[in-house]
């Protein structure tokens, strides 16, 4: 029997599936596990015997549970990993998802939508922080990410670390405790991806979908060099065990 070491990613919606994470994953010597919630696949409340778990995007409020009935167990999935200090990655929806249920807000249709490439500011906070410490010296401390969305979170938690903010977007990335991250943005997502996206959906937000594209692929390689070093950085803590928070 295999003793590989497991990543549970929580897929939400067809559209927003783990793209680069996967191979980042299997190069990291860990084995991906894809659980399509959105197809009907049971969300487990806790992580079980995976190393680290990651909660994908999708077009939905984090409480939106009317369309998607998984999302009170994915809620629940987060809370023990805050308890468990499992390694946990909250994408979009998932960093969302990750804000309310350690007491943030979130807000439909907030602010000005990001689609496509945004720079992105790493704050002064994250100098010590495990996963984006290292990009504060990077660009002078903005880096490029991949976004999408219309929805924000619009207050953190008391308790989080408030890591990185957009022009359009303050609350960008943020951490809980020692093991959880919320990112606004999609670091799975590549530029053949960006192409990919419906020009009429890209419209709609305020984008010119050829510029979106064109940034992207000219953006490319820094944008898998940062976030590829992200995710790694995140699985080094898949394989160091903390102890739970005490009750």
């Amino acid at each position: 029997m295999s003793t590989q070491q497991t990543v549970l990613l929580v897929q939400n919606a067809e559209g927003s599936g783990p793209g680069r994470l996967v191979e980042w994953i299997t190069e990291a010597g860990l084995r991906p596990v894809v659980l399509r919630a959105d197809a009907g696949e049971p969300v487990p409340t806790e992580p079980g015997t995976h190393a680290a778990v990651v909660l994908l995007g999708g077009g939905l409020l984090p409480d939106d549970d009317a369309r998607a009935p998984w999302l009170g167990a994915e809620r629940t999935l987060a809370r023990t990993c805050l308890r468990t200090r499992t390694p946990l990655l909250g994408i979009c929806l998932g960093g969302q998802l990750l804000a309310v249920v350690a007491g943030g807000r979130v807000a439909a249709d907030h602010g000005k939508p990001e689609k496509g490439v945004t720079d992105v500011h790493i704050r002064a906070d994250a100098r010590d922080d495990p996963l984006l410490g290292a990009l504060l010296g990077a660009l002078r401390g903005s880096v490029p990410a991949v976004e999408s969305h219309r929805d924000a979170i619009t207050a953190l938690p008391q308790d989080a670390v408030w890591l990185a903010s957009s022009e359009r977007c303050p609350y960008q990335a943020f951490r809980l405790g020692a093991a959880a991250w919320g990112l606004q943005m999609h670091p799975e997502v590549h530029a053949d991806g960006i192409a990919s996206w419906d020009p009429a959906d890209v419209r709609e937000l305020g984008f010119d979908p050829e510029e979106v594209t064109a940034r992207a692929r000219s953006q490319s390689d820094l944008l898998e060099t940062t976030w590829s070093g992200v995710l790694r950085r995140f699985l080094v803590l898949a394989g160091t065990p903390l102890s739970p928070v005490p009750s």
